[in-house]
Formats: C-alpha cells, sequence, structure tokens
C-alpha cells in the first residue's frame, strides 16, 4: 500500500459523482469517488493510498491512454519473486510501490534507475484520511 499526502486542488462533481484532483507539490492525481465527505474542500490536506497492485508501469510509454493518473517516475529498487516483483517508483516526493508479474518485470528488463511511466486509474486511488 502506497500512501501519499498531498492537498485538495479542485472539486468536480455531478449528482453524487464526485471528481477530486490533488496537488502532490508539481504532480497531480485524480480520484473518482462516489462518496465525499463534508469535511472535503479546496485546499484540505488528506493522505491518500493506493494499492500497490493497481500500480501498472510502462517504459517508453507513447501515445494517448485512458488511465487518469500517469506520472513519470524513476525506478528506486527491485525486488524480483518468483512469482511477483515489488518495484518502488519516485517522482518528487511521491514514493510508490507497484507489484506486478515477474515475467513482465522481465519482459519489460526494467533495472535500478531506468524512467517508467507509473499508471493507475481515478478510482483506484482513495482518501486514508484528513489530516
Amino acid at each position: 500500500m502506497s500512501f501519499i499526502n498531498a492537498k485538495v486542488y479542485a472539486i468536480e462533481s455531478e449528482k453524487t459523482l464526485h471528481i477530486v484532483t490533488f496537488a502532490c507539490g508539481t504532480v497531480f492525481l485524480k480520484m473518482m469517488s462516489l462518496e465525499l465527505s463534508p469535511d472535503i474542500g479546496i485546499e484540505t490536506e488528506v493522505k491518500l493510498q493506493l494499492k500497490a497492485t493497481s500500480i501498472a508501469l510502462a517504459k517508453n510509454l507513447t501515445g494517448e491512454v485512458s488511465t487518469s493518473n500517469q506520472i513519470t517516475c524513476q525506478v528506486e529498487s527491485i525486488e524480483r519473486g518468483k512469482l511477483l516483483t515489488s518495484l518502488i517508483v519516485t517522482a518528487q516526493q511521491l514514493r510508490l510501490e507497484s507489484i506486478v508479474s515477474t515475467i513482465d518485470i522481465e519482459r519489460l528488463s526494467l533495472s535500478v534507475g531506468e524512467n517508467v511511466t507509473a499508471l493507475f486509474s481515478a478510482s483506484d486511488l482513495s482518501i486514508a484520511e484528513v489530516l
């Protein structure tokens, strides 16, 4: 599980659906939610959470992708297992863990220090707590 300290930058709502944009330094993240606490407003500081298995990684990504959150990161560490591999990727003050299949990491030939794009859906991001 990755935790991210961020600040609410914008909120768009239609009936019970909310798209919330968060600022984490100069990185912007989007969250889709059917419920939004009345405590959440512009400039509210929050801790976000994201499951490691929800983060896909792309190498040399080109073209358009429908995923809301696309962050250029650098691979900080790789811990290979027989079936799954845990990677820590960083971008400015973001530090994310991604767990993917070992065979996919081998196919991508990823190594520490390489740049990758971390991809995850707005519906995979959630608020763990208001700070």
